[in-house]
């Protein structure tokens, strides 16, 4: 099994280390073709040597040949948003994952939309045990 794991890179790299031990629970159950995205020393610049087209092209052939796609949405992002649209046109199994915040709502557009599996979380452990669940 192939799993895409989104999160922001160039909207923010705060949430880089939680990414990273979200990807490890991934990684329990599936390869995850986007293991990147939690690397810590990656910075909001993203991966500067690339081009933006290869980027784009790369990671369009990583979605095709994924089995599911799991995205942590608490750092809003276009690029996201742009990897879930794709993945529910690609008719992937979806889990969005967004950290409960005082004060902040998540998009309507992600919370309202049938085809997103949406797990609202406070800590880490829940993350994990619905990751479990997602894969059963």
């Amino acid at each position: 099994m192939k799993a895409y794991f989104a999160g922001s890179i160039r909207g923010g790299r705060d949430e880089a280390e939680k990414y990273q031990q979200i990807i490890g629970f991934i990684q329990n159950h599936a390869s995850v073709l986007t293991e990147h995205v939690g690397d810590t020393c990656l910075s909001k610049d993203g991966e500067k040597v690339l081009t933006e087209k290869f980027i784009y092209k790369r990671d369009i052939n990583w979605l095709l040949n994924s089995d599911c796609v799991i995205a942590d949405v608490t750092v809003p992002s276009l690029g996201v948003g742009l990897e879930i649209g794709k993945a529910i046109e690609l008719n992937k199994k979806l889990l969005c994952l967004y950290e409960k915040q005082e004060g902040r709502k998540l998009s309507a557009m992600i919370m309202g939309c049938p085809e997103i599996e949406v797990f609202e979380y406070e800590d880490l452990l829940e993350v994990k045990k619905k990751i479990d669940e997602f894969f059963k």
